[in-house]
């Protein structure tokens, strides 16, 4: 087109229209905004930290299922805090770092339940999810804090099947009812440890053993060298019995009774002992001659520490409560056995 200027023609160019924003650019800008936005919720939720107490951190049994913890910690994708807790002051402590270092809530085996409520309260306090393991707690008036998540021994269960074991081996060798008698090693401080050690002592009565002839050996530590002592104060006054019957809450109290039988002249020929945890009891097994200790009921560590923070993770991340109560029973491991049974349980390579 042309158009007059001063008598000249000139072309005359239409004006641009304003181009509308095309199809394919409001994806891509739709598109970018939407992964603008994930990228911040995903930066906002927070990452999943759980906290682990355990009462002894230096025994195997503890060890084991830190071990079998930082597992699910990697496998689920969490951050595990592990902390030794030996003491009331230092739970309380732990709760407190816990909860300012961002943790949504924590497994614990309370040096002693009878803190149970003062855990459960701060726990509250501090919003944090708990779930106890192993030891349940003990509420004021003297009865399991049914309403705390707990995930722990079939005490009872396993008790039974050590007295049970135990009456088996003594038939097995032909000794005889009336020189024969049941050292059970006791820490009723403990409701765990009772029932295990009442657990067994009902079993060998099931069995058909004299009751006058069951004794027990209260321990004042719950250790070796405090089984070791109970031992021999009840060694001393029984000096006429020819065969032991071992029992105890766990691994060290029977070692301690048969480190003080053998200081007496009774060995794996004369003396039968079955533990409870089938952790510190693998050195007794790995010597070059047999002794008192003949099996263990192997608890599983992998369940107590995979498992308790898998509940916990699931809680936190997806909402999903675990149950109020869940057991576990062991397996007898022996000098014969425990290489096979450890590494079928991830315990060992």
């Amino acid at each position: 087109m042309f158009g007059v200027f001063h008598g000249h023609l000139r072309p005359v160019f239409p004006k641009k229209a304003s181009r509308p924003v095309s199809l394919r650019r409001r994806a891509f800008f739709l598109v970018a905004g939407l992964a603008l936005a994930g990228l911040h919720l995903h930066a906002a939720a927070p990452a999943v930290k759980i906290g682990f107490l355990v009462k002894q951190p230096e025994e195997p049994w503890f060890q084991l299922e830190w071990k079998f913890a930082d597992q699910a910690a990697k496998e689920l994708g969490f951050t595990l805090v592990k902390i030794g807790a030996t003491d009331g002051e230092k739970v309380l402590g732990a709760i407190d770092n816990l909860a300012a270092g961002g943790a949504q809530g924590f497994i614990i085996c309370t040096p002693d339940t009878h803190l149970g409520p003062g855990i459960a309260a701060k726990a509250r306090t501090a919003n944090l999810k708990l779930l106890s393991v192993d030891d349940q707690f003990v509420g004021a008036d003297g009865q399991p804090m049914a309403k705390v998540h707990h995930l722990g021994i079939s005490a009872g269960k396993i008790g039974e099947n050590v007295g049970a074991i135990l009456a088996t081996a003594m038939k097995q060798r032909g000794w005889s009812a009336a020189d024969t008698a049941v050292c059970a090693v006791t820490f009723d401080e403990l409701a765990t440890a009772k029932e295990r050690t009442e657990g067994a002592i009902g079993a060998l009565t099931a069995a058909g053993f004299a009751k006058d002839k069951i004794f027990r050996a209260p321990q004042r530590t719950s250790d070796i060298p405090g089984a070791f002592d109970a031992v021999n104060v009840l060694l001393t006054q029984k000096p006429a019995v020819k065969h032991w019957l071992i029992c105890g809450m766990n691994d060290s109290a029977v070692l301690g009774a048969v480190r003080a039988l053998e200081g007496r002249g009774f060995a794996a020929d004369s003396s039968i002992g079955v533990g409870i945890n089938g952790t510190d009891c693998i050195v007794e097994f790995e010597k070059s001659k047999p002794t008192s200790f003949y099996g263990s009921m192997l608890l599983s560590a992998k369940q107590h520490g995979y498992q308790t923070a898998e509940m916990m993770f699931k809680w936190i991340k997806d909402g999903v409560e675990p149950a109020l109560d869940s057991r576990t029973i062991g397996v007898l491991i022996t000098r014969d056995t425990f290489r096979q049974v450890l590494k079928e349980q991830g315990i060992r390579e």
